[in-house]
């Protein structure tokens, strides 16, 4: 961490930030089709020596750039299993589809919707929520389901996981957050549902230094903060 630990939640690296990163956790990681991904944090998970980790995501599939993604974080030997709307993408093959083809790797598809709300739910604390969505399809085998008002409803428990990995594009010392663009998607409600949440940013300031009607996700959510590489 920098000098001023007693007010800062700044660390010097995304592998400082990560440290504590352990065999089995559950992450939450941002991004949509290879925007907003937190690169740099994904890239110090890749060289840590972790394995087995639960990823909750948009999606994970290769995009044939230098870009650091979800697919090559299986690739590397960290994934055991996947939640996802879009496990991957048929037309783009790459580490997810095969090692799920061949059996070593789980995929959870959880719709889209259905993991938003989940998310929102462990982020404010609740149990779980219940939802019209998939009655009469696959995603209501094994699922509480209850009436109300002449309309059935499935139960999805809350989502609340060791990490989330986000991406902004500025914070404070306090870990205050701004987005930009499309960082706006999945980085707000699963910074609210992880325990620790550390963000990826391109810029950080002193206390004070952002305009308090541009912060998206305040401090209180966010325990790490570090620069992006």
């Amino acid at each position: 961490m920098t000098e001023s630990t007693a007010y800062t939640k700044v660390f010097d690296s995304p592998a400082a930030a990560l440290d504590d990163l352990f065999d089995g956790a559950t992450l939450l990681i941002s991004g949509h089709r290879g925007m907003g991904v937190p690169e740099s944090l994904l890239r110090a998970v890749i060289e840590s020596s972790v394995h087995d980790l639960t990823c909750i995501c948009h999606g994970a599939w290769p995009h044939g750039d230098d870009s650091v993604d979800l697919d090559d974080l299986v690739k590397a030997g960290r994934v055991g299993k996947l939640i996802t709307p879009h496990g991957f993408d048929p037309d783009r093959p790459g580490a997810v589809r095969s090692l799920w083809e061949s059996g070593k790797l789980q995929i959870e598809i959880v719709p889209q919707g259905v993991l938003a709300e989940q998310l929102r739910a462990g982020g404010a604390g609740l149990g779980g929520v219940f939802i019209p969505d998939g009655i009469g399809t696959r995603f209501q085998d094994g699922q509480e389901v209850r009436r109300f008002n002449g309309r059935d409803y499935i139960f999805r428990g809350a989502i609340h996981a060791d990490f989330a990995l986000l991406r902004a594009d500025s914070a404070d010392l306090f870990g205050n957050l701004t987005y930009r663009g499309s960082q706006r998607n999945w980085n707000p409600p699963m910074a609210m549902a992880a325990r620790i949440s550390v963000a990826e940013v391109d810029e950080i300031f002193e206390p004070g230094g952002i305009d308090p009607e541009l912060v998206i996700t305040p401090g209180i959510f966010v325990k790490r903060v570090v620069q992006t590489l």
